[in-house]
């Protein structure tokens, strides 16, 4: 008990400690993992939904501003698919659809619109099964095509150097993109599988059919399993932008690109573990510079002063290396509870978002597990709301896809109990307001929309309600701004002066 007062205060400290303003403009995503769940199955429709509904709101408090839903866990859906069996991890057993049918996605994007928030579909490019004992769907692209996969340690996955197997990940992202208002397509760190000790995947045959017409020698397999993955991005990049050009495309990869002992050019981090590029054959700088990824979120999972893989260095790493799009750190909420190397009587939260916020090329955090944000662990979720996250933010506009700023809104006015406005973006859907900023000033105040204080909430539709019943009146200026697809924002609105 000592101990957990002792943490409990030290979070107090350094949130009166940490003084500096919250940026107006941040990624603030959270991962909602379905794979692995035996829970859902033993739930009812609507005790999922109020569960997912609860942990919304908390992100809403939190300010969280962009959900990233895992929603292909294992080569099957979390969504209804005619391409895919339905996930396992949903009703139980994989193929089997929900009684009575639902679409979750289709929920949680309506549900994340509504509360200001954009929503990622999450997907894994090869992973088909976790372990040995899971039974795959008696219409699973696997006894179709048997030759896609391999088994590789417990489990099977596609053979990232068949065609095929690329071409069905098209196909099924693709088919998310048309059927859904996504607002990304975003894969994490599994490409070729993690390394199983003493075993070889084997992808011979694959790699004796294609390689050398595709111009790799027998001792650049390497090289050719990098290609194969590059392959897959690039086709997804093109298919995602043919679409819809708004919908982004992210990646969240292993926090180690090299370690320095590995490059010969002193390029590597200071580090000792494992490599995306050696190891999971995905050369995330290449995609980064090639523009077929738009952000890029390194899973930087450790403390500070981690001996094999220090925070600090890889994300200094991360930023210095700058290889373009926009950076995102993904956080082990766990580590955020150790202590401060030069201060232990506190943790190491403050350092960490100091980093976060100081250096030139982050531009925000994915928190991982998203779930967690329920429970609020050693006071974290308190801490984003009072302190780190306090005010909304807006995400940084992806100024590559689309730098226009949409126009302002018009016939802005006070209605009864609401705040009503009316926006037109003509026939150009990149112009599309996806989301409204409102700002609200204390009588007297600048009307500033660039001082983050000020900015209260995003909302999808075209009103906002204002507070009432307190018993106490206080004059308000509002003023509200269209936010494109891709986080343009439009001139302000004319001032409206309310009393509530």
């Amino acid at each position: 008990m000592k101990k957990l007062c002792c943490l409990l205060l030290s979070f107090i400290v350094f949130s009166f400690a940490f003084a500096q303003t919250t940026p107006k403009r941040e990624f603030r995503g959270a991962w909602i993992h379905v794979v692995g769940n035996d829970k859902f199955k033993t739930m009812s429709t609507d005790s999922i939904k109020q569960l997912f509904i609860k942990t919304l709101d908390n992100f809403e408090k939190a300010g969280i501003n962009a959900v990233i839903f895992q929603v292909r866990p294992q080569a099957d859906a979390f969504y209804k698919s005619s391409i895919e069996p339905w996930s396992r991890f949903l009703a139980g057993e994989q193929g089997k659809a929900p009684d009575p049918l639902w679409d979750p996605l289709e929920f949680m994007i309506e549900e994340a619109h509504k509360r200001g928030m954009e929503l990622h579909a999450w997907c894994n490019p090869y992973r088909v099964t976790s372990n040995d004992q899971e039974q795959l769907s008696p219409d699973h692209l696997y006894f179709k095509n048997p030759e896609l996969f391999k088994r590789y340690g417990k489990q099977l996955y596609f053979d990232p150097g068949e065609p095929e197997a690329i071409a069905h990940t098209v196909k099924v992202i693709a088919d998310i993109v048309t059927r859904y208002d996504v607002d990304a397509i975003h894969f994490d760190d599994y490409f070729y599988p993690y390394p199983v000790a003493f075993e070889e995947f084997h992808d011979d045959a694959s790699f004796v059919k294609y390689a050398k017409s595709q111009g790799f020698e027998y001792w650049q397999k390497g090289d050719w399993r990098r290609n194969n993955v590059a392959t897959l991005i690039k086709e997804l990049s093109d298919t995602i932008k043919a679409i819809k050009p708004w919908v982004r495309f992210g990646i969240s990869p292993f926090g180690i690109h090299r370690n320095l002992k590995d490059t010969p050019d002193g390029s590597g981090s200071k580090t000792n573990g494992l490599s995306n590029y050696e190891a999971l054959f995905a050369d995330v700088p290449l995609w980064i510079k090639k523009g077929w990824v738009d952000y890029n979120v390194p899973q930087i999972y450790w403390e500070i002063g981690n001996p094999s893989a220090d925070y600090k260095t890889l994300i200094e790493w991360w930023s210095r290396s700058n290889f373009g799009g926009q950076l995102y750190i993904g956080q082990n909420i766990s580590t955020f509870s150790k202590k401060d190397l030069d201060n232990p009587s506190k943790t190491q939260f403050e350092a960490k978002m100091k980093l976060v916020r100081e250096l030139p090329n982050v531009n925000g955090n994915v928190w991982w597990p998203g779930w967690t944000l329920n429970n609020n662990p050693f006071g974290f979720t308190d801490s984003l709301i009072n302190t780190y996250q306090k005010h909304p933010a807006l995400i940084p506009a992806y100024s590559k896809l689309d730098s226009i700023a949409p126009s302002a809104v018009t016939k802005i006015a006070k209605k009864g109990k609401t705040l009503i406005w009316s926006h037109s973006s003509g026939n150009d859907k990149m112009q599309v307001a996806a989301f409204y900023a409102v700002y609200r000033f204390p009588k007297g105040t600048a009307t500033d929309i660039n001082n983050s204080d000020y900015l209260i909430k995003l909302v999808a539709e075209p009103k906002f309600t204002l507070k009432t019943g307190n018993g106490k009146k206080n004059h308000y200026v509002y003023i509200v701004t269209a936010i494109d697809r891709c986080w343009n924002e439009s001139e302000p609105s004319k001032p409206v002066s309310v009393n509530e």
